[in-house]
């Protein structure tokens, strides 16, 4: 049965609903590399509120995508809501490049927001509902990959669009610079290609087959079941959702159903997993590269090099936690890297206290991303994908996604206040006590997934 599937189908399926978490990645960074230019050409440089409402707009817009996402998705199906995001994704990259009004730029950065929390939520739920179990965590890591993979391309598209800026080059001198008039706005455009390929390709995917089965729609879904794995073995998974739907507490999707006593469980353990996954502290690197290379005594060109070195990174080894995810498991996969985070965030903090500057830090930087890439990262996405019930899996990933991108937007909110507040040293020793935190509730919560079909978790889990 392990190898009873159709690979090339499979593959193909998930690496187009993947592309969702490739411009994903691409659209979240992108701002970053574009950050000391477009800050010039609309003059909020020297405006820290205004600097974060650009960082922000997406954010926001992701927590209004994720809201309505589970409802939508649950209703309408996953693929027209993958379709819906990539759309989002053409405009916004369209928009925010072509605009010279700091509020339409971040109407556009919204609307790219909205899909980015669309994408987030729905396409590794469509990974998880037509994996096979057996290499269903290594197939919604795929999901993971095109996210750092959408990472890195944003990092090298603005390492190589952008021009050279030359040490202790002036604000003015940046504003006049090919960077700062236009530079900036073709790092966004370049995220406009591979949404419009995600768009046309999303045409060619099939619907959930889990969501179609939950619609009683079962000719269709063992249809598409028999193309990824035979006709005996899409009876027998029929079988399955059937035999699940009945026993499920909840009769129908919607958020309401998530207060039964039943999920309560299963609720809190992705709702802290999510959070925990961007308190870790990991994403600020990204985010606010700039800051943290600078302290670590780097100037604008390279540190825009060291950004692509952290993307590169990310890249190979979320590569070998793929491979890692369906062997190991998800469980002791998450406490290795909340384990590693937290020795490392103990020595970075050292070591900003003490001023090192220069390759150490570096070192520091791109051990944690590797540490996080081939953990806490992939796997928290296949976690979340699995643990809820079909039936509401839609309503409650949105929960978890919301969650999670709630913890993210607190997280980019506050780190240049802890960062000024208590240094870097205190703010990554902050981040090395949520790290041990998460290593004491991942012991204590979380029940290994690997190996058991999506029916066998929800039963597990609710009868707990």
């Amino acid at each position: 049965m392990k190898k009873d599937f159709n690979s090339g189908y499979l593959y193909l399926i998930a690496l187009v609903s993947a592309m969702g978490g490739f411009l994903f990645g691409y659209d979240w960074v992108v701002i970053g590399g574009a950050k000391p230019f477009y800050e010039q050409f609309f003059g909020i440089a020297q405006q820290p509120y205004l600097q974060g409402w650009a960082m922000a707009s997406a954010l926001i817009g992701c927590l209004v995508g994720v809201s309505l996402s589970g409802m939508l998705s649950d209703r309408y199906g996953r693929k027209n809501l993958l379709i819906t995001a990539a759309a989002l994704f053409i405009v916004a990259a369209a928009g925010t490049g072509a605009t010279d009004s700091f509020a339409v730029f971040n109407v556009y950065r919204l609307l790219g927001g909205v899909g980015i929390g669309v994408a987030s939520n729905v396409s590794p739920m469509y990974i998880a509902e037509v994996a096979p179990t057996h290499i269903r965590g290594r197939f919604v890591a795929i999901n993971q990959l095109t996210i750092v993979l959408g990472i890195l391309s944003a990092q090298v598209a603005n390492w190589l669009i952008a021009d050279r800026v030359a040490p202790g080059a002036s604000a003015a001198d940046i504003l006049a610079s090919w960077n700062g008039q236009m530079g900036w706005r073709w790092m966004f455009w370049a995220g406009a290609a591979p949404a419009s390929l995600f768009f046309l390709l999303m045409f060619l995917v099939p619907e959930s087959p889990r969501w179609l089965a939950v619609k009683g729609k079962y000719t269709r879904a063992e249809q598409i079941f028999a193309r990824i794995m035979g006709k005996a073995h899409a009876a027998s998974e029929l079988d399955s959702i059937k035999a699940a739907a009945q026993q499920s507490a909840a009769s129908q999707a919607g958020l309401r159903h998530l207060l039964h006593p039943s999920l309560r469980r299963v609720l809190v353990i992705g709702v802290v997993l999510a959070v925990f996954q961007q308190w870790c502290g990991i994403n600020v690197i990204f985010n606010y590269a700039q800051e943290i290379f600078s302290a670590a005594g780097y100037d604008v060109s390279d540190i825009l090099m060291n950004i692509v070195v952290t993307g590169v990174t990310n890249v190979v080894f979320t590569l070998v936690g793929m491979q890692l995810v369906d062997r190991i498991g998800r469980r002791a996969l998450m406490l290795l890297g909340a384990c590693m985070l937290t020795v490392i965030y103990a020595t970075l903090g050292a070591c900003y206290f003490a001023g090192v500057k220069g390759v150490v830090m570096l070192a520091l930087v791109v051990l944690a991303i590797a540490s996080y890439a081939m953990t806490l990262a992939p796997v928290v996405w296949v976690v979340l994908s699995e643990i809820f019930p079909t039936r509401i899996r839609g309503a409650a990933m949105a929960v978890a996604t919301f969650a999670l991108w709630t913890a993210c937007t607190l997280l980019t909110y506050t780190f240049p206040l802890l960062n000024s507040g208590l240094g870097a040293a205190g703010t990554f020793w902050v981040y090395g006590v949520i790290c041990l935190a998460g290593f004491i509730f991942v012991r204590l919560m979380l029940p290994e997934t690997k190996g058991k079909s999506l029916e066998e978790i929800e039963r597990k889990l609710l009868s707990n």
